[in-house]
């Protein structure tokens, strides 16, 4: 079905309206990012807590800075 002859199609309008768009997106991308890095760093701190409330020494699955990684079975 064609379109109602009142409807127009402005181009200009729709890009401007997306750029605009998408920079809130990469706005709110770079926030969220932060929040993560921020979240990532209270985790690390908390789990160094931790480690030295148990007795400084990390579990076998633990590498030496807290993380944990994967045992092979090979």
């Amino acid at each position: 079905m064609p379109p109602e002859p009142e409807e127009h199609f402005y181009p200009a309008v729709t890009s401007v309206s997306l750029a605009a768009e998408a920079a809130l997106l990469e706005a709110r991308v770079r926030m969220l990012q932060e929040e993560i890095d921020e979240t990532d760093a209270r985790i690390k701190a908390l789990s160094g807590t931790l480690r030295l409330l148990r007795g400084g020494a990390p579990t076998s699955a633990e590498s030496p800075d807290g993380e944990r990684r994967c045992e092979s079975s090979g």
